[in-house]
């Protein structure tokens, strides 16, 4: 396998640096996706919103208490938090 080329290098970094705004936006489709589904699916998108939740930093009580009402309007509440709270500031380019 050869080197990677500087475009490549800069989209794999890239990818790194945005992963909370990836999983942030991937929680808020999970959300929508809740309001629709119903058993096994429900409780495989409450998996992956679990996942997320803990990628962005969650504290693990709060996923098992989200988790466990299974209401997609308080995982929408939680959404809506990390969305008001500050990002952090970006890295300048290399």
């Amino acid at each position: 396998m050869g080197r990677r080329l500087t475009y490549q290098e800069r989209k794999i970094r890239d990818y790194y640096r945005n992963q909370s705004a990836i999983r942030l936006q991937r929680l808020q489709e999970l959300v929508s996706e809740l309001y629709l589904a119903e058993g096994k699916k429900r409780q495989q998108l409450w998996r992956w919103a679990a996942a997320a939740m803990a990628g962005l930093g969650v504290p693990q009580s709060r996923i098992d208490h989200l988790v466990a009402t299974d209401n997609p309007a308080y995982l929408a509440n939680l959404v809506k938090e990390l969305l008001e709270k500050p990002q952090m500031p970006k890295q300048p380019e290399d």
